[in-house]
């Protein structure tokens, strides 16, 4: 190899590197304890405000808790937010959950849910899953009182589905895919 090669060679692993830095894929950043921290915070508001809520994830296999998802529709919705598996209260795996719905909607909210995993068989089933879960409901959130009418096909048995801390003001009837995708942060 000659000199011009090896510098051509040199020069274009480097520009590689910046660009991998400069692209925020989030390896060695500080995803993974925003995330953590979002988690704990959530985790201890949901036992505080829901004492029964602590029993439940002392028996649960795992719990997935998704701090804050952010959800607004036009006939056409969407929704996205960032979580953590915990498996007896530490971090296994980091993912994101991406919602989309179509029906008669409009309006915007923010809220955290909790998926409690009953069984081992439901949780291994999740993580090796493709992580969709499909559902019709009618809700309606305003910022003094929230609920959901519906049911999930995470919200069968072996996994409890708990969506709480809503904020804001959206209302309809929809049909809905959710992915949970596990993620690096």
């Amino acid at each position: 190899m000659n000199g011009i090669s090896r510098r051509g060679l040199l020069a274009g692993a480097g520009a590689s590197v910046l660009m991998t830095a400069a692209c925020g894929n989030g390896v060695g950043g500080a995803g993974a304890q925003q995330i953590d921290a979002r988690v704990d915070a959530t985790r201890n508001f949901l036992f505080s405000r829901y004492p029964g809520t602590q029993d439940l994830a002392n028996r649960a296999f795992g719990v997935l808790y998704m701090p804050l998802i952010t959800e607004a529709g036009f006939f056409i919705g969407g929704a996205y937010g960032r979580g953590a598996l915990r498996i007896r209260d530490v971090t296994v795996d980091y993912y994101s959950s991406t919602k989309a719905s179509y029906g008669l909607q409009i309006g915007a909210q923010q809220y955290a849910h909790a998926l409690f995993f009953m069984t081992d068989a439901a949780l291994a089933d999740f993580r090796a899953g493709s992580g969709w879960a499909a559902s019709a409901d009618l809700k309606y959130v305003t910022p003094e009182q929230g609920g959901s009418i519906g049911k999930e096909t995470t919200e069968i048995d072996p996994v409890i589905a708990l969506v709480f801390g809503q904020q804001g003001l959206i209302a309809g009837a929809t049909l809905a895919g959710v992915k949970y995708t596990r993620i690096i942060p």
